[in-house]
């Protein structure tokens, strides 16, 4: 392992802050610069590199280099960075649409409260399914409408514990639509 030579006049450089300067003092390992904010720092060797004026650069020779530059050999430290990687392929958010013409064929001839019944009783299954499946949120289309679907919904979903909802994303999906999500429990 070879070490760093600095001498007293060198141009340097700190390597982990934006600061540039003159070495004015050599003690061991130890390099102490004046900033070109007139500023006296102390540094060990390790951090701070030496600037090479552009002039000097055309001086320079291959033996020169090989000779007179030392540099420390000892291996770069490579800092771990984080990676966030899911276990799960993300996905959108499921939708489900309550309008009874997405539900069942045909409508005619149903009443109100057998169209409501069909209305709730798929809401329920899908919010089961989210729940056994860990599904974190999902979102039920209900429509404006006179706000008996909506009522209905609230009702339901309020009987579940574990379960907070509110109106989705006015944006997206105007005032017809609630969002449900699920807490969920770590294994």
């Amino acid at each position: 392992m070879s070490i760093k030579i600095f001498n007293i006049g060198d141009t340097v450089s700190v390597l982990d802050e934006a600061l540039d300067g003159i070495v004015i003092a050599v003690k061991n390992n130890e390099i102490t610069i004046e900033t070109t904010d007139k500023f006296m720092m102390t540094y060990f060797v390790n951090e701070l590199v030496k600037i090479n004026k552009s002039n000097d650069l055309n001086n320079i020779t291959k033996s020169d280099t090989l000779s007179k530059i030392n540099i420390d050999t000892q291996p770069v430290k490579k800092y771990n960075t984080p990676t966030f990687k899911s276990d799960k392929v993300e996905r959108g958010v499921p939708e489900f649409d309550l309008h009874i013409e997405k539900l069942v064929k045909n409508s005619r001839g149903m009443s109100n409260y057998d169209i409501l019944t069909i209305q709730t009783e798929t809401a329920k299954r899908h919010v089961e399914f989210a729940m056994r499946n860990r599904i974190p949120k999902i979102v039920f289309i209900h429509g404006v409408g006179e706000g008996v679907l909506k009522a209905e919904l609230d009702f339901m979903l309020n009987r579940y514990e574990g379960i907070s909802f509110q109106d989705a994303n006015y944006q997206k999906y105007g005032l017809g639509a609630t969002e449900v999500y699920f807490k969920q429990n770590v294994r």
